[in-house]
This record gives C-alpha cells, structure tokens and sequence, in this order.
C-alpha cells in the first residue's frame, strides 16, 4: 500500500471578490499530482494583486501569480509567475492566456474557413471597459481611426454602440467576437511577454487580430495568423492591409488557414507539467519565507493584523 501524502495547505487571496478557492486554475492543476487542503492558516500562499494586501498578513511561503503586467516584488514574495521573461530560479514565466481555455480550443484541425467567413456578420470588434486613462490611447486612437474605414463594433461599456455592453463572462464576449472579422486585441502597455487573453479569445471566435502589445508576440503564436502591429512600418500600412483582407475573401481566408502555432506546435506555456514542476520545486525546498526575514516593521494597521493572526508551526 502506497503512503499517504502530506496535504499540502494552500490558501488564495486578493483576487476578485468570490473566486473560488477550490475551483480554479491552480487548484484544480495541484491536485492531480498534490493532495491539497485549501485553509486559512497555509504554509503557501498563492496571491494575484500587488495593489491589494491581505497577502501580507501571511507569514507562510507567498506566490505571487502576475495577470498583469507588474514585476515581482521579491520583497514581498518567494516565487512568482508572471508573464515576463525572467532568468531567476524562483521565476515561472505563465502568460494569462495560458490559464484561459487550453491549446486545445486554437486547433484549426477540423475547421471550415468558408463557413466560418459565413458567418461573419460584422466587420470588426472592439471590447473596452475603461477608456480615457493614458494606457488605453493607444487602442482607443486605433479604434477611432480605424471606424473611418468601417464602423467598428464597440460592445464594451467604453464607446458602446451596439444597444448595450456584453454580460460579464468570456462567453459573451467569445459569442460576440464570432460574428466578428477583425478584433482589436490591443494590450494596456507594450513591454516583453506582456500577453493577456486579447488575443488569445479573438483567435478562439476565429476572427483575425490584430494585435499590439507584446513585440515578442511572434515567439509565441504563428505570425502569419494574425496582424501584428509591429510587422507594419507605420499604422497606415496596417489599416491598408485590414482593408485589403476585408474586401478580397480569397486573402482573408489564407490568414484564417494558418494555423496559430508555430510548426503547428502549442508553445510550451501551454505544457502544465512544467508548471507542475515548478510547485514540486516549491513545495520540496526549504527557505525562510520572505515574510519571516524581517525584523522590525513600520508601524500600521498591517503590522496589527500580523500581530494576531495565528499561523501554522
């Protein structure tokens, strides 16, 4: 008979309000290989937002998983995953699409272009919340510029003009991008590794994108299946381009034959043993956790909380 193993006591926070701690990503990855017990004294933390700070009431091993753009704070966490290129032991580069639908849902394997074509009923989609902050210009430029061409449909809260914003949830959003040619999948910033789920939803809707954001994108999905904005010498090009697919049938769908990968291959983002391999890491060494290397603290309502909070042996 095989021994049992030692639980391994996990919590979650500063994620949104009423994620689901045992129906999630990470949970439902480490329990395939770890048998894991989600409380709220762990001896490993797993955290999303910097901005927020419950993490730091935890004197435990602390995780920080990145879903935008922000750094590590190596002052405040033991290892991370973000979706930077970092050469560190105690670094998982995990861009966020990785963690959104699997390779699985960009297999052109069984496609029909022609139908797909078909049922294009609109020209381009656009989805923003928020607009009006300096890191949204760029898209929102963009947006207004390339409407002159075409209308382009807005169908976030920002620039509505289809009747109403989506429902919450990716389906809504998958549903509509669907009907839809092009998408702008603009990121907030332009930096290395920095790919959040834009474009990898426009390309599950199999709709083109076009991207802008991180210029290592090409590294990561097949170029030729979408339009980078960093392959054009200025934004007129693009939006010649866009045209030109929009109005010849025979050249759109030699875009939408290309496969998404490289060599047809999913990257290696994708393969969950290597994320696996790096909670082995961290679960089997032993270190001080950051939180405990530290002997005097400013004073504040943190420091209060740390105070009474019990934690584990």
């Amino acid at each position: 008979m095989t021994a049992a193993r030692k639980p391994i006591r996990i919590d979650f926070c500063d994620y949104a309000p009423g994620y689901p701690k045992t129906n999630n990503f990470f949970y439902n990855l480490l329990k395939t290989r770890f048998d894991i017990e989600v409380t709220d004294q762990p001896d490993f933390l797993i955290y999303a937002s910097p901005g927020n700070h419950l993490h730091r009431v935890h004197n435990c091993v602390r995780i920080y998983f990145g879903i935008e753009s922000f750094l590590p704070d190596w002052s405040e966490c033991d290892y991370a995953m973000t979706c930077h290129y970092l050469a560190d032991p105690r670094h998982l580069r995990l861009p966020y699409y990785a963690l959104y639908g699997g390779a699985r849902v960009l297999d052109k394997q069984h496609d029909d272009p022609e139908t797909i074509l078909r049922a294009k009923t609109r020209f381009c989609g656009f989805v923003v919340s928020n607009a009006g902050k300096r890191k949204t210009q760029k898209r929102v430029d963009f947006f207004e510029r390339l409407s002159r061409y075409k209308r382009v449909d807005s169908a976030g809260r920002a620039f509505n003009n289809i009747g109403g914003a989506l429902p919450p949830g990716p389906q809504a959003k998958l549903d509509f991008l669907k009907t839809c040619k092009f998408n702008i999948a603009f990121e907030n910033a332009t930096l290395p590794g920095y790919t959040t789920e834009k474009i990898f939803e426009a390309m599950w809707a199999r709709c083109v994108p076009i991207y802008w954001g991180s210029p290592r994108i090409h590294e990561e999905f097949n170029p030729k299946s979408f339009l980078n904005y960093f392959d054009f010498p200025n934004e007129d090009a693009l939006i010649e381009r866009i045209i030109e697919l929009d109005k010849d049938d025979a050249k759109y769908l030699q875009v939408m034959r290309e496969p998404y990968w490289n060599n047809n291959q999913p990257n290696e983002f994708f393969n969950l043993d290597r994320v696996l391999d790096f909670f082995e890491k961290i679960f089997t060494t032993k270190i001080r956790p950051v939180a405990q290397r530290r002997r005097f603290f400013p004073l504040g309502r943190w420091v209060l909380v740390k105070r009474n909070k019990p934690h584990s042996p």
